[in-house]
C-alpha cells in the first residue's frame, strides 16, 4: 500500500485539495491532476516527495491517460457547474465518458466518485442532482468498477453550501424564504466525507458499490438557519416562507447577499427543493468513524473561518488560462488594440519589505484607495450576476495562484516580484491588473513598483466601457499605488504615468 499511486482529478477543488492531504498521511503516492500546473504547484502539499503534479483536462482523454500512468485507482472529483458554464450537464457527460475510457485503457482497478443524493424516479429532481446521477451512470458504462458516494449538503469552512448558510444567517435577521426551507436534508461534515473517500481504498469490498453518506442528523434548512444563529451567538432569525419566491429569484437574492454567484447559486437552490436523506447506511459498517453532528460540523467550520484556517474554498475551483495577448509576440497589427494604463513609483524599501503590502490586496484589506468606488463596482457586478466583492479572499496575508481576490483571480505569482490578476467581474472584454516589483540601486535598497492595467475590449461596448470608466481608472490606480507606498511606512516618490495607454494585442476567443 505504501507505494500504491492514486490519481486525484479536481486536485485544486474543495474536496480534492483536502483529500490529497489525507491520502499522503495514509502513505499513498498521489498524482494530483489539474488544468494549471502553476495553480496546483502553490498548494501546501505540492512539494511532498510522494506527489506527482500532472497537467490535464477531463475534456481531453489523452491527458487523462497520461495522468493515470502508474496509478491503480482514480478519484473523479470534477464538475462543470461553475460560472460561465453554458450546459454543465452536457459537459459533465462528455467528461465522464472520457474518464471511463481512459481508466479502461490504463487498466485502473477502481474509480471513486463523489456525487449527490437523489432518485432518478423523482420527476421533480433538479438538473444539478440529475446530472450528478448521470455522471455515475456514464462512469459505470466502462469496464472499471466505480465506487459511488452520494452526499447531501457538505458542511465545512469554505464550502459553497456552508457559505450560503453562513452569510444568509449572519446578514438577514428576517428572511423571506421559499417553501424549500422546510425540506429535509441530511448534512455531513467535510472531514467525514474525506474519511469515507480515503477509507474505501483499504476496503476492496467497496469496489463497484453505491453508498449514501450523511451525518447523524436529519434537519430542515430552517432548523439549520436556527442552529447556525445559536452557535454564532446571533439573535433568533425570523423566517417568512413565501410560495411565490421562485428558484430564480432566490438565486438572485443569494447572489446579492452571499459570495456565491447566480450561476452557481441557481442550480444549488433548485436542488434544495428535493428531500436529500440517506436511504441506507451500509457504509457505516464498512468504514466506521465518529460522525459529527450538524451542530459539531457547523461549530468546527465556524471556528476555522474565525481562525483563518480554511484549507480549501469553493472559489478555488475553476481555471482561467492566461490571455493569449499577455506574452504572445505577434505582429503589431494582430488582434486589435489593447488598452491600458500604467503607473510607477519608487519606494525607499527593499522588495521583500514592500511585497507583503501588495500581497494583502483584496478581502478585508480592501484596495487601499477609493474603497467606495470599488464597493460600488462590486454591487454593480452582482446586480448583473457577477461575483462582486463579497467573495473576499481565502487568507488575509497568504496568497497562491488560483486564489480569488474579490472579483479578481490570481493568474501569476512570483513572491517578492510579481502579482498578476485576471478580472472575473462582468466586463465587455478581458482585463488584467499587474504589479511588478523591481529592486533599484546597487544593493537593491529601493523598490520600483510598476502597476499595469490592461483591457482588451470586446466590440463597441468594450470600447465604450473603457473610455467611460477611464477617468475613474486614472484616479483609482494612481491613488492605489501611492497608498501602497504609504502602507510600507517608507519614503516614496509620487506615482507617475509610465507609458502610452494603447498597444497592439493578440486576439482572444471571447470575453468575461
Amino acid at each position: 500500500m505504501m507505494q500504491e499511486r492514486i490519481l486525484v482529478t479536481g486536485a485544486t477543488g474543495y474536496i480534492g485539495g483536502r483529500l490529497i492531504k489525507r491520502l499522503l498521511e495514509q502513505g499513498y503516492a498521489v498524482t494530483a491532476m489539474a488544468r494549471s500546473l502553476d495553480k496546483i504547484g502553490c498548494r501546501p502539499w505540492a512539494g511532498h516527495p510522494r506527489i506527482l503534479l500532472a497537467q490535464g483536462d477531463v475534456m481531453d482523454q489523452a491527458s487523462l491517460e497520461r495522468a493515470m500512468t502508474g496509478c491503480s485507482a482514480a478519484y473523479y472529483l470534477v464538475h462543470s457547474m461553475t460560472p460561465g458554464a453554458k450546459d454543465f450537464a452536457q459537459t459533465d457527460r462528455i467528461a465522464a465518458e472520457n474518464m471511463a475510457r481512459a481508466a479502461e485503457v490504463q487498466g485502473l482497478a477502481q474509480i471513486i466518485y463523489l456525487g449527490g443524493l437523489g432518485e432518478e424516479s423523482d420527476v421533480h429532481l433538479s438538473k444539478h442532482l440529475r446530472s450528478r446521477l448521470e455522471v455515475a451512470k456514464v462512469l459505470r458504462q466502462g469496464k472499471v468498477p466505480v465506487t459511488f458516494f452520494r452526499a447531501a449538503m457538505i458542511i465545512g469552512a469554505g464550502s459553497a453550501s456552508f457559505e450560503i448558510l453562513r452569510y444568509l444567517t449572519e446578514r438577514l435577521p428576517v428572511m423571506i424564504t421559499p417553501r424549500w426551507v422546510h425540506t429535509e436534508c441530511q448534512p455531513i461534515a467535510v472531514s467525514n466525507v474525506i474519511e469515507y473517500l480515503a477509507g474505501c481504498l483499504e476496503h476492496p469490498e467497496t469496489s463497484g458499490q453505491t453508498y449514501d453518506i450523511g451525518g447523524p442528523d436529519v434537519l430542515t434548512y430552517a432548523q439549520m438557519f436556527a442552529l447556525y444563529a445559536e452557535i454564532a451567538g446571533l439573535p433568533r432569525r425570523i423566517l417568512i416562507p413565501v410560495p411565490l419566491l421562485t428558484p430564480h429569484l432566490s438565486s438572485l437574492w443569494i447572489n446579492f447577499v452571499t459570495p456565491v454567484p447566480t450561476a452557481l447559486a441557481k442550480p444549488l437552490v433548485v436542488g434544495l427543493r428535493n428531500r436529500v436523506v440517506c436511504t441506507e447506511n451500509r457504509i457505516r459498517e464498512v468504514i466506521p468513524q465518529p460522525l459529527l453532528s450538524c451542530r459539531e460540523a457547523i461549530s468546527t467550520a465556524l471556528q476555522k473561518v474565525q481562525q483563518l484556517d480554511v484549507e480549501t474554498c469553493w472559489s478555488d475551483a475553476g481555471f482561467q488560462p492566461p490571455p493569449e495577448w499577455l506574452d504572445c509576440g505577434d505582429a503589431p497589427y494582430a488582434g486589435g488594440t489593447l488598452l491600458g494604463l500604467s503607473y510607477h513609483i519608487r519606494i525607499a524599501a527593499k522588495p521583500e519589505d514592500v511585497w507583503p503590502v501588495v500581497a494583502a490586496l483584496g478581502g478585508e484589506t480592501g484596495w487601499y484607495y477609493g474603497d467606495f468606488l470599488w464597493q460600488l463596482r462590486g454591487v454593480m457586478d452582482r446586480m448583473v450576476g457577477g461575483v462582486g466583492l463579497r467573495r473576499g479572499r481565502r487568507h488575509p496575508a497568504e496568497i497562491r495562484v488560483g486564489d480569488a481576490l474579490d472579483f479578481w483571480r490570481v493568474l501569476q505569482l512570483e513572491p517578492g516580484r510579481r502579482l498578476r490578476l485576471l478580472a472575473e467581474m462582468k466586463v465587455p472584454g478581458e482585463a488584467l491588473l499587474d504589479f511588478e516589483l523591481r529592486p533599484i540601486g546597487p544593493d537593491g535598497a529601493y523598490t520600483e513598483i510598476i502597476e499595469r492595467s490592461r483591457f482588451l475590449p470586446k466590440g463597441l461596448w468594450g470600447l465604450a466601457y473603457w473610455y467611460a470608466t477611464y477617468p475613474f481608472h486614472i484616479l483609482i490606480f494612481k491613488g492605489m499605488l501611492e497608498k501602497i507606498a504609504h502602507q510600507t511606512g517608507r519614503a516614496a516618490s509620487q506615482a507617475k504615468p509610465l507609458r502610452s495607454s494603447a498597444a497592439s494585442s493578440c486576439a482572444l476567443p471571447g470575453g468575461h
